[in-house]
């Protein structure tokens, strides 16, 4: 994942279709029909058509979470600013946050969308034996094409960093130390950076009694992506400090907790890996240590080992001799992140 920093920079939101079939800018219904009716105002295009990718089994995904399409599109609605990331990504992709900041918008290029949708049934397939599962919960895949341009992609997933009002600090983890590094901001900085692996390397989380379990979903969560053959994920780690009515088994135990739809609550049995959910918004990517309360997710899952990924991994064992770098082998990759969890944990 790139390191983006969040700016107060703007663009308005727009309405959601859950439909399965393109839209066009006829239409008074789905996601772009509030910029429709202003595009005499302010000239922007003159028509566009949207696209929605597997519906029907990405509404099923949003219904396991308990997100219901009122409160998916609600959320991605008119009238409310979208939050842009400025990013330094290579794909040169786009980012933004919805005005909550509870979902993530990235636009995805052509072959990787064809990746996420060829892989989308087993996606389904691990989701469902692992509900708990640290991937991270993609919610749509779109086309829009405007005028007579070029149809872009975009995807819609549950943003890890939620609820964001107390993180303290952020970081994008991929097991690695080349390019590793980002100068943090400033002290009183408006900047919201990601850091990267480089600078959480002398830190650790304190997880207790849930160590064992976010070490046995990483396993889990890796080999998926590495039987599909993917690689340069992320694992997303956020950090917040817990108050002191919040510490300790009293509160983790007896405090009200949420289930998933085909989960049990408390630890599973058989193929299932699953644990207590604190009753908060996203409570699937959050684990509560003894003194801190971590965000977690695996994000990025687009990018596939084939030959311009081999022909790279060559040009930087010859680059960077003896170092760790971000292209190495699917199973390499897995293997090397989990290694991490475990070393940066107790």
């Amino acid at each position: 994942m790139a390191t983006p920093s969040l700016r107060s920079h703007e663009i308005p939101a727009h309405s959601q279709e859950a439909g399965n079939k393109s839209i066009s800018s006829g239409s008074r219904r789905g996601l772009l029909w509030p910029l429709r009716a202003r595009q005499s105002r302010v000239g922007l295009f003159e028509g566009f058509e949207l696209g929605t990718l597997a519906g029907p089994a990405f509404a099923r995904l949003r219904q396991s979470i308990g997100l219901t399409e009122e409160d998916y599109q609600a959320t991605l609605g008119p009238g409310d600013p979208y939050l842009q990331f400025f990013s330094t990504s290579k794909s040169k992709a786009s980012f933004f946050l919805t005005h909550d900041q509870r979902f993530f918008v990235k636009t995805q290029r052509r072959h990787e969308v064809q990746v996420l949708l060829a892989h989308l049934p087993r996606y389904v397939e691990h989701l469902q034996q692992y509900p708990h599962s640290l991937l991270a919960r993609l919610l749509g895949i779109y086309s829009l094409r405007v005028a007579q341009g070029k149809k872009k992609y975009f995807i819609i997933m549950q943003c890890i960093f939620y609820p964001t009002s107390r993180i303290s600090e952020r970081y994008d983890i991929k097991g690695c130390n080349v390019s590793r590094w980002v100068d943090p901001a400033p002290e009183g900085s408006p900047l919201v950076l990601v850091l990267k692996d480089l600078n959480f390397q002398e830190k650790t989380m304190r997880l207790g009694a849930q160590r064992s379990w976010f070490l046995r979903q990483m396993e889990l969560d890796t080999a998926f992506l590495r039987e599909v053959n993917v690689l340069d994920y992320s694992l997303l780690v956020a950090i917040q400090f817990l108050h002191e009515d919040e510490k300790g088994d009293h509160h983790s135990v007896f405090s009200t907790f949420k289930s998933i739809q085909g989960a049990s609550t408390s630890k599973g049995t058989g193929d299932q890996n699953c644990r207590i959910l604190p009753d908060l918004p996203n409570a699937l990517h959050i684990l509560d240590g003894p003194d801190q309360r971590y965000f977690l997710g695996l994000v990025d899952l687009t990018t596939v080992y084939g030959f311009r990924k081999r022909l790279e991994h060559l040009w930087k064992m010859v680059r960077y001799p003896g170092q760790s770098v971000s292209t190495v082998s699917p199973a390499h990759y897995a293997r090397r992140l989990c290694r991490w969890a475990e070393v940066h944990t107790e």
